[in-house]
């Protein structure tokens, strides 16, 4: 609770701050990206030679989704923590491999996850547990307000607090993508900066593919009272994105509908390229036959978050 209401002033003195021109300088947190100029423009997982400049394109993660919840309650809503009205929320940005498979907690030294999930790579290295301040601090630190207020409204955990989940999908994903490497901000870098990078680009990606809404736009709505067949939510969401995104279910039988992946390459860095849609590689587990239900948020879980004031996005 502590921790809410210190987060609270310094969002409140910082749009004070703002509103009276105290000379807040909030620093650019971008890669260098100049020699990427020269190279050629190639989707990534499309290229026929080698990339010379992993900054550029993000290599060998070049098949890039976006990946989202649909939750119904969050389980700290005693503590505030509640999920946005008519709105899915942000699970992270993935840089899977052209083949499917996948690397995981790349860096070490940018392990920012108190809970590693896994605690254990594949081969047998354990994943240290992260002791240090929270990356909420990394982004207050940054003076990125805006981005920090996004996030509480947008990217919620479930059962523990929402920044355990951003840090957990920072050192997870975010550091087996190339064009986040330390690297690639050149000798100017500043410590955290590449975190912050992370973070904007997530939010960039999310809004991409607004689920709520092309969902409702098809007349699909979250029901307790009505189920879809999971061919009626694919054709949604596939008639606006051009492409088949993979659909989670939970449920004894596969028939809750729980998450959204949307797969991609992309053209240019995963900071500012340009996404392409592709069709999931991955197979639905989501029942084939029997109804999929799309709950409603528990009336308890969910905030109105369009009308509270938000700048920068």
């Amino acid at each position: 609770m502590a921790a809410a209401v210190s987060l609270f002033a310094s969002v409140a003195f910082a749009a004070q701050a703002y509103a009276f021109d105290w000379g807040f300088s909030v620093p650019n947190t971008f890669p260098n990206l100049t020699a990427c100029a020269s190279q050629p423009p190639v989707y990534s997982c499309e290229n026929t030679t080698a990339i010379t400049d992993s900054c550029c394109t993000p290599t060998p993660g070049g098949q890039v989704l976006q990946t989202q919840f649909w939750s119904t309650y969050t389980g700290l809503e005693d503590q505030g923590q509640l999920l946005p009205k008519d709105s899915w929320t942000i699970h992270g940005l993935w840089p899977d491999n052209c083949d499917g498979s996948y690397n995981q907690y790349c860096d070490f030294s940018r392990q920012y996850d108190p809970d590693p999930s896994p605690a254990v790579l594949p081969d047998g290295t354990p994943v240290p547990p992260y002791k240090g301040p929270s990356v909420e601090t990394f982004i207050l630190a940054f003076e990125r307000f805006d981005l920090l207020d996004y996030m509480n409204k947008y990217w919620i955990n479930q059962g523990a607090p929402n920044d355990v989940f951003w840090a957990h999908e920072f050192s997870k994903h975010a550091t087996c993508t190339s064009t986040y490497d330390v690297a690639c901000y050149g000798p100017d870098y500043v410590e955290h900066q590449d975190v912050i990078d992370f973070y904007l680009s997530v939010v960039r990606a999310f809004q991409k593919y607004p689920t709520w809404d092309m969902l409702a736009a098809s007349g699909i709505f979250p029901s307790n009272k009505t189920t879809y067949s999971l061919s009626q939510i694919q054709n949604a969401l596939t008639a606006q994105t051009g492409s088949i995104p993979y659909f989670g279910c939970g449920g004894e039988d596969g028939t809750i509908l729980e998450e959204v992946w949307y797969f991609n390459h992309v053209l240019g860095t995963e900071q500012f390229g340009q996404f392409k849609s592709i069709d999931s590689t991955t197979e639905s587990s989501c029942n084939t036959t029997a109804g999929i239900w799309y709950y409603e948020i528990t009336p308890t879980s969910v905030r109105e978050v369009r009308t509270e004031p938000c700048s920068g996005f």
